[in-house]
């Protein structure tokens, strides 16, 4: 039995860096990996795992990111340019504010607690016997206890240092804490210099600043600094669906220091199960959507299906999804989607039961494919189960009753041909097991084809069926992934010995892959079965992918 080894001792003998020449079995070259399309056209955008990084370097003070408008382009191709339906998101209240009943204007005050009329509305004070001050004081420390024993937690507060959001604690009650942060951030960027971590003893303080927005990690877990950077750029990006970076930057230069959180209203929900998502979620972390098994010919009439939408001028996608998978998705020629735009549609209908009740129709910014604008989203379940969810995105904001149209029509064909008992039918059984690879000592697997941004992975089995132990597992991958793409010592092949496990980390221009195996297989043994693997994965690829691309 190999020796234990903590997880951040990276000098261990027992992690051994393998070069290339190492590699046994056929190349597998972008494009033609397991999981590439057939026709090489994209269905999502490839990607890389930390290729935001570059872009979670602030700004200088005073400068902006500027941002092409695909949906100016979309517009104009279209409509030639002519169109009144394309939101430019010029009012005081965004709609998806509106959406969630936020009237307030610009001109307010910063008071949280007043009725339609102004009016101040009484607050039940339950401790009215203890004074004032001491109350705020112990509702204050409880607070700051409570995030003290958080093995995580995230705080969001603007460049004035107004908090917005924080996982654990009441914000109201942590502004003591938020105001600190806020004074390291200035003083360093007073000196023409970035924060961008900090370790204190057991715990480590990552800062990432974007237009207006400051956020801040506090982490115990094991986490590794590019990671928790992503994951402060994907809560950035919720507040980007929300509000578009166009009227985030318009509510700033009117008021530096106002309160951010009065249009956000009622959106904390969707920003706390995106952060507990993203905890266990390999698709963040691979940068990358698994999709729904289905046979290949099934996927393709779905397809056929939803490209009828073309007749509609304005729809830009058409995104079937069922519990996080992609089940197929049709979209306008040139614009394909972003994977981590997919996350923020899956964050939208995961976090909210709201749409269950029937249609919806809900502005969206979608960052990575537009952050300027919004996309009107038709959203609605086809199934009795509240499984199978339809979305259809358009840029025209008055076409609710064609879209809903469009929904029941296919709603029928998917009837008519059998489709949607197929897919519930497979959605039973979509959490498949890794005994059925057939590799002895396979434990578990993730591997992401990089040229589509797609993934798949087997359930978490014995011995890894606890939460606790889900949890390490997890963490291992998180660990080998962090060292596979360390900017100052990148790695193509990574081998992991442990008491209770082996791993292998494999990534190269196609495809990237992390296995798991029994703490005595070897080397050459744990190789020998990830080409056996990937064999298994390009043989069930039409199942386990969506490798055809729909367009209008």
């Amino acid at each position: 039995m190999a020796t234990k080894l903590p997880i951040t001792n990276l000098n261990t003998p027992d992690i051994k860096i393998i070069s290339p020449s190492d590699q046994t079995g056929s190349d597998w070259f972008e494009g033609y990996e397991p999981g590439a399309t057939h026709d090489h056209a994209e269905i999502l955008l490839a990607t890389s795992s930390f290729e935001d990084l570059r872009d979670c370097i602030p700004t200088a003070p005073g400068k902006r990111i500027r941002h092409s408008s695909k949906l100016n382009e979309i517009d104009l191709e279209i409509h030639g340019g002519g169109s009144n339906s394309l939101d430019v998101v010029d009012s005081d209240i965004s709609p998806m504010a509106e959406e969630f009943n936020t009237s307030l204007n610009l001109e307010e005050s910063d008071q949280h607690s007043s009725s339609a009329n102004g009016e101040e509305v009484p607050q039940i004070d339950l401790t009215s016997n203890i004074p004032k001050i001491e109350q705020a004081q112990t509702e204050d420390e409880l607070h700051i206890a409570v995030c003290k024993n958080q093995m995580k937690n995230i705080f969001v507060l603007s460049d004035a240092g107004k908090p917005i959001y924080s996982r654990h604690g009441n914000e109201d009650h942590l502004v003591t804490i938020i105001g600190v942060m806020q004074a390291i951030v200035s003083f360093v960027q007073d000196s023409n210099d970035t924060l961008r971590s900090v370790v204190s003893r057991d715990r480590l303080f990552v800062f990432l600043r974007r237009n207006h927005i400051i956020l801040v990690a506090v982490t115990h877990a094991g986490d590794h600094v590019p990671q928790i950077f992503m994951q402060l750029t994907y809560i950035y990006n919720q507040i980007i669906s929300v509000l578009t970076v166009t009227q985030l930057d318009k509510i700033f230069k009117h008021k530096s220091n106002c309160d951010l959180r009065r249009y956000l209203t009622d959106t904390n929900r969707f920003m706390n199960h995106l952060c507990d998502s993203m905890d266990r979620d390999p698709g963040i972390l691979l940068n990358a959507v698994q999709c729904l098994p289905l046979q290949s010919q099934i996927r393709d009439n779905i397809g056929q299906i939803l490209t009828s939408l073309s007749k509609v001028q304005d729809i830009v996608f058409a995104i079937l999804i069922a519990e996080n998978q992609l089940i197929q998705l049709a979209r306008m020629k040139k614009y394909p989607l972003h994977p981590a735009d997919m996350h923020i549609v899956f964050n939208l209908v995961g976090a909210s039961s709201s749409f269950q009740s029937g249609e919806s129709w809900t502005p969206l910014c979608l960052p990575k494919f537009d952050p300027t604008g919004y996309l009107y989203s038709h959203i609605s379940y086809l199934d009795d189960h509240n499984k199978i969810i339809l979305l259809m995105l358009s840029i025209n904001r008055d076409i609710f009753f064609t879209l809903s149209d469009y929904r029941n029509r296919i709603k029928e064909k998917l009837l008519k041909h059998n489709l949607l008992k197929t897919m519930r039918q497979s959605l039973a059984t979509s959490d498949y097991k890794v005994s059925q690879v057939g590799i002895s000592g396979l434990r578990h697997f993730m591997y992401k084809a990089r040229s589509t941004s797609q993934f798949t992975s087997p359930q978490m089995d014995s011995p890894y069926s606890s939460e606790d132990e889900k949890t390490r597992l997890f963490n291992m991958y998180k660990y080998m992934h962090n060292r596979i793409h360390s900017s100052s010592r990148p790695l193509k092949l990574i081998f992991y010995v442990g008491a209770k496990e082996t791993l292998l980390g494999w990534v190269t221009a196609g495809f990237e892959l992390y296995a798991t195996f029994s703490p005595l297989v070897t080397k050459v043994a744990a190789i020998s079965a990830v080409n056996k693997l990937l064999r298994w994965i390009k043989r069930e690829e039409d199942r386990l992918f969506v490798l055809n691309s729909y367009v209008f």
